[in-house]
């Protein structure tokens, strides 16, 4: 977590954290979901597994990110994701995803009666189009915190930090949550 800032919150430390290893791994990944525990009640009550993750120092505090399961290929990301809960254990979530954007100028030029399949190909094919990384997480409380990464800008210094960024992706993280 070397270009994590110490004075941002836990969430936002975490995000950036999860942000920081998905960019290890490179671009083209797919989707990677994961769940945020608290640090000292995981220390204290899944010791052995605290060990595995490197966190025994007590001085380790916030959120832990634990990457689960690859998510299921062919299921489109929303219908996915309404088919999770966590346990109680589980403080929050999180979701690292690339995705395709263009820039809000682009917006009048979307050829109207497209489907979903032929406005993907439309914004694959336009000249304007951008690759983003998207980590986004939400917590019980209703806490959010994104982190958004350009392809072309794929530096560490350059990942734009908010809760706000990416409100679609957050409400569907925050619903896995919903009794």
């Amino acid at each position: 977590m070397s270009n994590t800032p110490m004075a941002a919150s836990p969430l936002t430390r975490a995000v950036l954290e999860i942000d920081e290893y998905v960019s290890g791994l490179g671009w083209d990944q797919p989707a990677r979901l994961f769940a945020l525990v608290d640090t000292a009640q995981l220390r204290a009550q899944e010791p052995s597994l605290a060990a595995q993750l490197g966190l025994e120092d007590e001085a380790k505090t916030g959120l832990t990110p634990i990457e689960q399961d690859e998510l299921p290929s062919g299921k489109p990301l929303d219908e996915f994701l309404g088919t999770i809960a966590w346990p109680d254990a589980v403080t929050g979530c999180a979701l690292a995803v690339e995705r395709l954007m263009l820039p809000p100028s682009a917006e009048a030029q979307v050829p109207s009666g497209l489907d979903e399949a032929g406005l993907a190909r439309w914004v694959a094919e336009h000249p304007e189009r951008q690759e983003v990384r998207m980590t986004v997480a939400v917590l019980r409380d209703g806490s959010r915190e994104s982190a958004l990464r350009l392809r072309e800008k794929d530096s560490p210094t350059e990942v734009l930090t908010g809760p706000d960024l990416v409100p679609g992706l957050a409400d569907a993280l925050a619903a896995t949550f919903a009794d």
